[in-house]
C-alpha cells in the first residue's frame, strides 16, 4: 500500500530573523496545510533547505513535525545524503521521531554507479523498517537512477516502495512504469507535470506549489483519481505558469518569496541561497495575481 495518495507538500523550513528555525511558524504552516487537505507532509527535503540544516536541526524539525501532525496525515522525512553512513543515521533518527516514511535523494557529488546506488539504498533500507520513496533529481545531483535499477530496488527491497520523479523526462517515466508491473509507487516531482504523471499510473505529487495552493494542488490529483480527468487537466493548465514561476530561480528561493508576499512570514534563506532578484520577484508576483492569489 502506498505511503500516501494525492498531493504531498515539500514544506519550506521557516526561519527567524537570526537564521534559526522558526518552530512557531512551522506549526502555523503545518496547520494551514492540513486544513487545506494536503495529503502528506514532506519535511527536510530540498524545499526545506535540508542541506544547510545541522543534523540536530534536521532531526528536531522531523520530530516537531511528527508531534504537530500527530498522525492526521503521513509525515515523510527527507533523510538522503551523499554519505551512506549519514543517510543511515538520519533515517534511523527519523524513524525514532515518528516519521511514517522516508524520502531519499540520490547521493550527490559522488556520482555513484548504478551498482553503487543500489548498495547505498539497500544499506539505508536495511537500517529501518518504515517505507522509502527514492528521489530521482539528476539536475541537482548529477546522478540518475536508471529505470531498471529503480524497478529492481522496488521489487527486491521490501520497504523501498516508490520514486519521486523530477527528471522531467516523461519517456523515461513511461519506461519505468512499463517495467514496474505495479511495483513502483510513482510521484511527480514537478508541479507542471502532475496530470501527465498521473496518466502513467502515478499516485500523486510531492509539490512545491502546495506551499501556497494546497487545496488546489490536492484537487489536481483528486479530480484525476476520481475520474474527472478534464477538471484535473484544467487545473493543471490554470496553474501551469505559476508553477513555472516558482522555478525562476533555484528552489526554494521563489516559493519562500511567494509565501512572504502572501503575508505568511516564513523568513529568509540560509546562504548560499539569497533573496530573489527584484525583476524575478516582480514576475513571480504577477503570476501569483494572475492565479488569483492576493499579493501584499
Amino acid at each position: 500500500m502506498a505511503i500516501f495518495t494525492g498531493a504531498g507538500v515539500a514544506l519550506v523550513t521557516p526561519m527567524n530573523e537570526d537564521g534559526t528555525v522558526n518552530y512557531g511558524k512551522m506549526k502555523e504552516i503545518l496547520e494551514f496545510q492540513i486544513a487545506n487537505h494536503t495529503d502528506a507532509i514532506i519535511i527536510c527535503g530540498t524545499t526545506g533547505e535540508a542541506s544547510t540544516l545541522s543534523d540536530e536541526e534536521h532531526i528536531e524539525c522531523i520530530r516537531y513535525t511528527c508531534e504537530v501532525v500527530d498522525k492526521r496525515i503521513p509525515v515523510i522525512a527527507g533523510t538522503g545524503s551523499n554519505c551512506t553512513a549519514s543517510a543511515v543515521y538520519l533515517s534511523q533518527e527519523a524513524e525514532k521521531a515518528g516519521a511514517d516514511g522516508l524520502l531519499l535523494v540520490t547521493p550527490y557529488y559522488n556520482k555513484a554507479t548504478q551498482n553503487g546506488l543500489k548498495k547505498h539504498y539497500i544499506a539505508v533500507a536495511e537500517s529501518v523498517k518504515i517505507p522509502i520513496i527514492l528521489y530521482n533529481v539528476p539536475s541537482r545531483t548529477g546522478t540518475t537512477i536508471a529505470p531498471q535499477t529503480l524497478v529492481e530496488l522496488c521489487t527486491e527491497v521490501p520497504n523501498i516502495v516508490g520514486v519521486k520523479d523530477a527528471t522531467g523526462d516523461i519517456s523515461e517515466v513511461a519506461q519505468v512504469m512499463s517495467l514496474a508491473e505495479g511495483k513502483v509507487d510513482l510521484y511527480s516531482g514537478n508541479d507542471d507535470q502532475i496530470t501527465a504523471i498521473l496518466s502513467l499510473g502515478g499516485k500523486g505529487v510531492i509539490s512545491v506549489l502546495s506551499n501556497i495552493l494546497p487545496q488546489e494542488t490536492h484537487d489536481i490529483v483528486a479530480s484525476y483519481l476520481e475520474g474527472d480527468v478534464e477538471k484535473s487537466r484544467e487545473l493543471q493548465l490554470k496553474y501551469f505558469e505559476l508553477a513555472k514561476a516558482l522555478f525562476l530561480e533555484v528552489n526554494p528561493i521563489p516559493v519562500k518569496k511567494a509565501m512572504n508576499l502572501m503575508g505568511m512570514e516564513v523568513g529568509s534563506l540560509r546562504l548560499p541561497l539569497t533573496e530573489m532578484e527584484e525583476d524575478n520577484a516582480a514576475k513571480l508576483a504577477q503570476k501569483m495575481r494572475e492565479a488569483g492569489i492576493t499579493v501584499k
